[in-house]
């Protein structure tokens, strides 16, 4: 391009204009700010006169530095000119390139519109090609697809003659021609492939029959057994053509080894009935282990080592018995044979040295680290129903026997003795090995359901005590009314009190170690509550014996005669003449309350007031019969066994001093005395006796009264007996005697 043209294109300024002045804000507002810092600089130099005369000087100066100042714009200016019209003669440059590239783009698309229509017309030529290729492939794997039926009968013939190595072999040719067939047709699938799918498929279940039968084929044919495992580790790991859907073999082999061996051992649809379970367990205490040493040494050799066959027999055992029980405890609820007998066998014999723990398997047959047999629930469930079964059973059994004893109270003879002369009974043997028997056996289970049988085992104990008690208040209750007069009825209630001592003296049987020592208290408290009402019954029929006798006591017959206690002393021993069939130290305690009986029989006879005496003579005679019948009654307690230090009697030589003092102001003394001895003498009884003297006025009576209430306290003495606050007076009432120690 020539400078003239170049020149041309560039743009030009108007005249008379150096730069945009009127349309930049900012150099205006410079120029006012230029003009007025000259003005100020000029009214400061020519301020004064003298400097008027170098204005010249200065004028010329600022002339020369506008005009360099200018020249500097301009050359600004113009050099910028000069990159504008660079700038816009580029721009036309790019212009002509661009609508040079539209022109060409035009072009090449109008040849590509030619070469579709072209490409159209060769379509057809294409399709000849594509078909010819595939006919001349056919044409060459045509001899190879005839033969294609025929293998396929013949792979089906070895897969029915369990030749599955061969059968694979075949298999695995014909699908090696399919893909071949497939890759020259270009993806197109002919029918004569058709039943390569289910030959693959009858393989595999061929194979999957056979590891399912190991158990069977480790013994009678491992060949086959090994031949099935080589052929699912081989499609294992072939690599799959994309359009072919994997077969997980391998998988199905695991799978058919699960199922073959719950098929043997947990195959059965009916679970054990009632009673057979123990047999079912036992046949399983023998065959698991069994089965897991066959795994061990026929199974696994046939089988790669990541099979892991030991361990996977062990845990679908586990499994599968785990799964059965839980469908056991679902059904009808257990028996007590049947629910102890699975306790048992899943906490103690399955993990044990028999099953699952025996040093005879390996590591890989541990299953102590899964799920447990039973939950704790089903642990629960089982011990509830254990216990309600076992509570049935022993309400049955302590019924019986009780009905059994009370059956024999009727009897027209004397209860059973033992060797050694006591009554016996085999009712407390046979009531505590029931008991002691349940108790014991469950210790073979768990602590847990040793304690729950405990607790049952008392609280059926109580009942059966309880109910016992309540069949002798039903048998003295009928005795006495005449309804059903018992010849022995003393006697009976002898042995029963025989009976109390066995339970109580063995009762400790039942408390089973571990168990707190409280646990027997409320069995105790009862057995000491039926001791009582057993001699509350006996002394009963005492009292009812020696009451009629009592009636004359005191008289003046009996001052003068020793007769009527005689028959009182012959009545008793008659009584008593069984009591040492009792054991002791019941013996002891019976016999002491027989004795203090028959004192406060004595007691309250004295306080009726029947007999007041006339004179010193009588009071005399009163005070020697009182000594001669405490000696008659402690001879004849003596005589039937009763130790000396227990005897009640002595309070009658008390009463004698009382009654034989000669000087009556002396009566406090004897009063204080009295009070010492016995606490629960009451005025009542101080009263009544000094009745009996004849001889005390008012005033020694107050007297003597006075000295209760002044005398000194009496002392405690540990094991003291109530005897007086037993006698009330004056009127005596018999209901009332026993409510000591017996009560």
């Amino acid at each position: 391009m020539d400078p003239t043209a170049k020149d041309e294109m560039q743009p030009s300024l108007p005249p008379g204009s150096s730069c945009p002045g009127s349309e930049w804000p900012e150099q205006e507002r410079a120029e006012q700010l230029a003009r007025g810092a000259a003005l100020k600089w000029a009214s400061g130099i020519f301020y004064r006169p003298e400097q008027l005369a170098r204005l010249g000087q200065y004028r010329s100066r600022e002339v020369q530095r506008t005009c360099s100042l200018e020249a500097r714009i301009k050359s600004v200016v113009q050099s910028y000119l000069e990159g504008v019209k660079t700038g816009v003669w580029q721009l036309a440059q790019a212009l002509e390139a661009v609508q040079g590239a539209r022109e060409a783009l035009g072009q090449a698309r109008g040849l590509l519109r030619g070469m579709a229509n072209a490409a159209q017309t060769l379509e057809p030529l294409r399709e000849q090609v594509v078909q010819h290729k595939q006919l001349q492939a056919l044409s060459q794997l045509l001899p190879r697809l005839r033969a294609v039926p025929a293998a396929v009968v013949h792979t089906q013939t070895l897969i029915d003659a369990h030749r599955l190595l061969e059968a694979y072999v075949g298999l695995r040719e014909l699908e090696q021609l399919q893909e071949e067939t497939w890759a020259s047709l270009g993806g197109l699938e002919l029918p004569v492939f058709e039943g390569l799918g289910p030959l693959a498929e009858a393989l595999g279940q061929a194979v999957e029959a056979a590891v399912g039968a190991a158990g069977q084929l480790a013994r009678e044919d491992p060949a086959l057994l090994v031949a099935a495992v080589r052929v699912a580790e081989v499609e294992a790991g072939r690599t799959t053509p994309l359009e072919q859907a994997p077969r997980d073999w391998r998988q199905r082999c695991l799978r058919a080894l699960e199922e073959g061996l719950q098929r043997v051992h947990f195959g059965t649809p009916l679970l054990p009935g009632p009673g057979a379970l123990a047999g079912w367990l036992e046949a399983l205490r023998v065959a698991l282990p069994a089965e897991l040493a066959t795994a061990e040494a026929l199974i696994a050799p046939c089988c790669p080592p990541h099979y892991k066959v030991v361990q996977l027999w062990a845990h679908t055992l586990h499994s599968s018995l785990r799964r059965c029980l839980q469908q056991l405890l679902e059904g009808p609820e257990l028996g007590a044979a049947d629910a102890f007998t699975l306790l048992h066998w899943a906490l103690h014999v399955y993990l044990g040295p028999e099953m699952m723990g025996s040093l005879e398997l390996g590591p890989e047959a541990d299953v102590s680290q899964l799920e447990p047999l039973l939950t704790l629930e089903n642990i629960e469930q089982l011990e509830a129903t254990f216990v309600s079964k076992v509570r049935a059973n022993v309400v049955q059994w302590l019924r019986k026997a009780l009905d059994g004893e009370v059956a024999e109270w009727g009897r027209e003879r004397e209860p059973d003795t033992d060797p050694s002369g006591f009554y016996h009974s085999p009712m407390p043997a046979i009531v505590l090995q029931i008991l002691e028997e349940n108790i014991r056996v469950t210790i073979l289970v768990s602590q847990s359901l040793q304690r729950r049988v405990h607790g049952m085992a008392l609280s059926e104990l109580g009942v059966f005590l309880r109910s016992f008690n309540d069949a002798l208040i039903r048998f003295s209750r009928d005795h006495l009314r005449g309804e059903a007069v018992v010849p022995h009825y003393v006697s009976y209630l002898l042995a029963a009190l025989n009976h109390q001592s066995a339970l109580s003296s063995s009762v400790s049987v039942l408390q089973p170690e571990g168990v707190v020592s409280g646990a027997l208290a409320p069995v105790e408290a009862a057995l000491d509550e039926l001791q009582k009402r057993i001699c509350r019954l006996v002394l009963e029929a005492l009292l009812l014996e020696l009451q009629p006798l009592f009636e004359t006591l005191p008289s003046r017959p009996w001052l003068s005669s020793p007769e009527l206690l005689s028959n009182v002393c012959e009545r008793t021993a008659h009584f008593c003449r069984n009591f040492w069939r009792v054991r002791n130290p019941t013996f002891q305690v019976l016999l002491a309350e027989a004795e203090r009986t028959v004192v406060l029989l004595y007691l309250g006879a004295l306080m009726q007031g029947r007999l007041v005496c006339r004179g010193p003579d009588e009071r005399n005679q009163a005070a020697e019969r009182m000594q001669q019948d405490a000696t008659q009654l402690r001879d004849l307690f003596l005589d039937l066994g009763l130790e000396e230090n227990v005897h009640c009697a002595p309070v009658l030589l008390t009463l004698r001093k009382l009654l034989n003092l000669r000087d009556p102001t002396m009566l406090g003394l004897e009063v204080a005395s009295l009070r010492q001895q016995f606490p629960d003498v009451s005025e009542e009884h101080i009263s009544a006796l000094l009745d009996l003297r004849g001889d005390v006025s008012r005033e020694q009576r107050l007297a003597a009264l006075s000295s209760l209430q002044d005398g000194p306290q009496p002392s405690p003495r540990a094991g003291r007996r109530a005897l007086f606050s037993l006698v009330p007076a004056p009127t005596p009432s018999p209901s009332c005697l026993f409510s000591g120690s017996c009560a």
